[in-house]
């Protein structure tokens, strides 16, 4: 019972980590986050056009490394 108790803590502790790294936003989608907003179509939930640009521009670069 002890070895479960293990398991699902080391379980939780993974995806809150994976959680929290995965809000990070990049320098591109804070760009687009900025560009957004400063024409207007920046949304309350959800990206804006620009910042989900933004975003994939920062996954490529982070392939690419």
């Amino acid at each position: 019972m002890e070895k479960l108790r293990n398991v699902v803590a080391i379980t939780t502790v993974a995806a809150a980590l994976a959680l929290m790294v995965g809000c990070e936003k990049g320098p591109a989608q804070k760009a687009g986050e900025s560009v957004d907003k400063a024409l207007g179509q920046d949304r309350v939930f959800g990206k804006g056009p620009v910042e989900k640009a933004g975003k994939e521009v920062d996954k490529a670069v982070d392939k690419v490394k």
